[in-house]
């Protein structure tokens, strides 16, 4: 092949030119936009947005309870995640492919609907706390605040952890164990000695995945927050209560909640490169089979943290069964609250699915376009593509929302209120995860491959749908899943952006169970619980070996 690390106007170069024309239009742009509501008012370039930020308690601590509920919370899912992965990489448990389905299916719910669970089981009336009362006389400490935020961020993001390090462990290489056994090293010495060092790497990726996902969680502390507010939940109440008045100021806000998250992701970045080596496992890990004492407290410890995750979910799905009078439960069960939802919220339903698959097609064909460039022509121009491509990763959903409805509410782009707003924002969101697992797996695919069919005759846009697509098919499957789940589980960008006819089953629910209507929030929440298995089957359907790892 000719060099691709310059640019040329040939179909690729088209292709480059048009998709970074897109980023510019609708994530460039929204940025800028917010960017300069920020600093500029009426009288042109001021602070004063920041520093009424800073300079009231009311505000700024907001960022301290952010960064301390986000930081246990990622402590603690690393706590909990990387033990299970190392127990299912080297022991035989009984159940595993069980208990591996229910991690990743806990990792795919909306973290939201886990508080809303945790409510209902121990808020104040809960199902638990009531149980607790009657039987030992002991009122439970508050589900509310940070405890209970704490407790959704574990239940919910330790499965990412796992799904990461998993991944890692697979690619250690078992002669590496074995000579560590031989010059006695085993047992928890050698899981700090050697096996962590190997996967640091990898926990400080999943590490940056879960801080960013707990600081920019909006469902969770809006639901059980109360009085310990953090970040999201103040940007997007100000948002919405200044939107016609200072728009400037929540502007200023969404523009600290970048330059936190991109700190955050380029100080990972520099640990993590500093500690990056690459591995191939020639020999992959043996599972041994554990008995006595040993695998009591090893099946015990994977079967009670898998229960935990599993049972916000489980209780909603029997709660959207119960027999309801008004907004209260009663005697009995009943399909009045799925009834009522079709009836009533049929349409969300519907936007759940017809949304979500329209930006996913978008997705797919973004995402193999922007991997292609990527990998196979990196120049300044794609270089630069698939740099913007990651932004979105680091940036809040709330302020992806916010961008967009600042920017596109005029002409020439109206957009606000559209289908199209929404499609947008669901591809900005979610196509990060896509490319990056197309470009590993092309990573993979040699070269020569190509320059074959293209000795053979065959134009470029042939030899690209025809040979290099079908090869890297497993890695645009497994990226289009989590795009997918993400999508049907996407809130903090929808509650900015939707109307009545856009609205989806996660603004539903939160809308339900903010109003009281709780049978029918969980018979939402169900349906959106059984989106996600689906997808996951149709994942195992479609995989070589039917396990999900990152």
């Amino acid at each position: 092949m000719k060099n691709n690390h310059r640019f040329r106007l040939d179909v690729w170069g088209i292709i480059t030119l048009i998709v970074l024309g897109l980023y510019l239009i609708f994530m460039v742009y929204p940025l800028g936009n917010l960017i300069k509501m920020a600093f500029y008012g009426d009288d042109g370039f001021t602070l004063d947005n920041f520093i009424k930020f800073f300079s009231k308690p009311y505000y700024s601590s907001t960022l301290k309870n952010s960064f301390t509920v986000s930081f246990a919370g990622t402590l603690t899912s690393l706590l909990v995640g990387i033990p299970m992965a190392y127990f299912f990489a080297m022991y035989k448990i009984v159940g595993k492919k069980l208990l591996r389905i229910l991690i990743i299916i806990s990792s795919m719910s909306a973290p939201f609907v886990g508080a809303y669970a945790w409510i209902l089981l121990l808020g104040r009336n809960g199902v638990i706390t009531n149980f607790i009362k009657d039987i030992f006389g002991i009122t439970p400490p508050e589900i509310y605040g940070f405890n209970g935020m704490l407790l959704v961020f574990t239940s919910q993001l330790f499965s990412l952890v796992f799904l990461y390090v998993a991944g890692a462990l697979n690619k250690v290489d078992n002669s590496l164990l074995e000579a560590s056994e031989n010059m006695g090293c085993t047992g928890t010495r050698r899981f700090f000695k050697v096996v962590m060092p190997l996967i640091m790497p990898t926990v400080m990726a999943a590490a940056l995945l879960v801080f960013i996902r707990a600081l920019s969680d909006f469902g969770t502390p809006m639901l059980m927050g109360e009085g310990y507010r953090t970040f999201p939940v103040i940007l997007y109440t100000e948002f919405v209560g200044e939107v016609s008045q200072n728009k400037g100021f929540a502007s200023a806000i969404a523009v600290i909640a970048i330059l936190i998250t991109t700190v955050v992701f380029f100080g990972q970045n520099y640990v993590s490169n500093r500690k990056s080596f690459s591995m191939n496992s020639l020999h992959p890990i043996e599972e041994k089979p554990i008995h006595g004492l040993k695998s009591f407290l090893i099946h015990l410890f994977c079967y009670s943290v898998v229960f935990i995750a599993m049972l916000p979910q489980v209780y909603v799905a029997y709660c959207s069964f119960r027999a309801v009078s008004g907004s209260i439960y009663v005697e009995g069960f009943s399909l009045n609250s799925y009834i009522q939802m079709f009836d009533r919220l049929g349409k969300s339903v519907e936007n759940t699915i017809i949304l979500p698959l329209i930006s996913l097609v978008v997705v797919l064909l973004m995402a193999v376009l922007i991997a292609y460039l990527s990998v196979r022509r990196r120049n300044v121009l794609t270089g630069t593509v698939d740099t913007l491509s990651m932004v979105p990763y680091i940036i809040p959903g709330t302020v992806v929302g916010i961008a967009l409805v600042t920017s596109f509410n005029r002409e020439p782009i109206a957009l606000t209120g559209t289908v199209l707003i929404m499609v947008v924002a669901l591809v900005i969101r979610r196509l990060p995860y896509t490319i990056r697992s197309s470009v590993a797996i092309l990573h993979q695919i040699p070269i020569t491959i190509e320059e074959a069919a293209l000795s053979l005759g065959s134009s470029k846009m042939k030899t690209f749908f025809k040979i290099t697509v079908p090869m890297m098919s497993s890695g645009i499957i497994a990226g289009a899943i989590l795009s997918w789940v993400t999508m049907i589980g996407e809130l903090s960008t929808a509650m900015i952006l939707y109307t009545g006819r856009t609205q989806t089953l996660t603004v539903a629910i939160y809308t339900e169970i903010i109003r009281g209507n709780y049978g029918i929030a969980s018979a939402m929440a169900t349906v959106l619980t059984i989106l996600t298995v689906i997808s996951l089957l149709v994942f195992n359907k479609f995989s070589k070996n039917g396990e999900i790892t990152m």
